[in-house]
């Protein structure tokens, strides 16, 4: 792979986000042909160098590109180019307590605790914040019909919230007063599934035995402003559906 590549940097002085700049650059090596279907990345390093960018910004960038399946990461290998892929599982944009009511549950909430915590090196990336940078931590239980469905632990960023802690009583829509409190309103969300086991700390909670088959789910969800909230989530496979409507 040449390293004179005609890369787009991108403009600080610019209103989109770097990460969605960044995103853009490196897809249009893609679609471009600079980059070919095989061809592997250059590290993270070098990339950084290229767009002149955080590695965290870089790393938000591979990330969804390799959502989007233009990429593919090998562990050990590294990151290479996949020009076709299959996505399946395409949704509108809601908050569970919406998702759950289209489906005709009684939406509940229980054991919702709240806290604040250092990010992580996992939440600091996927909220493109420094390490130890302070968070809110939302962990909670999530009901349909009183049963268990999932276990759901929600991380923002502490200056996005002023005032959001303590809270006080159950919260039964964050998204509802993120709106009404903050300004804050999605428009668009990162969410990856993958299958996997309950853990034994979220067995009880989900009235299952560990080890019981899940959904483990990742999701980064964006405003206007970029990346607002990080969920993860242990959801029980039996109690949890992805529907998808096709076309031709």
């Amino acid at each position: 792979m040449s390293d004179s590549l005609r890369i787009r940097k991108p403009n600080r002085n610019r209103p989109e986000p770097l990460w969605h700049q960044a995103e853009l650059a490196l897809r249009a090596l893609i679609t471009e042909g600079e980059w070919k279907n095989g061809d592997q990345l250059p590290n993270e390093t070098r990339l950084t160098e290229m767009l002149g960018v955080s590695r965290i910004t870089v790393r938000h960038a591979l990330r969804r590109l390799e959502e989007a399946g233009l990429l593919r990461r090998e562990h050990g290998r590294g990151t290479f180019v996949r020009r076709s892929t299959i996505v399946a599982g395409m949704r509108g944009l809601t908050s569970f307590t919406d998702e759950m009511a289209n489906l005709g549950e009684v939406i509940g909430t229980r054991a919702t605790r709240a806290s604040e915590i250092p990010a992580d090196e996992e939440v600091a990336e996927a909220l493109q914040l420094g390490m130890g940078d302070p968070v809110v931590r939302l962990r909670r239980l999530r009901l349909g019909d009183g049963n268990p469905i999932g276990v759901q632990t929600a991380y923002i960023p502490d200056f996005r919230v002023p005032g959001f802690l303590p809270l006080e009583g159950e919260l039964a829509s964050l998204y509802n007063t993120l709106r009404d409190r903050y300004g804050i309103v999605p428009t668009e969300a990162d969410e990856l599934y993958r299958v996997g086991a309950v853990a034994e700390e979220d067995a009880a909670l989900l009235e299952v035995e560990p080890g019981t088959p899940a959904f483990i789910v990742r999701r980064t969800t964006f405003d206007a402003n970029g990346p607002f909230e990080y969920v993860q989530s242990t959801m029980r496979a039996d109690r949890y559906e992805i529907r998808s409507k096709l076309f031709y």
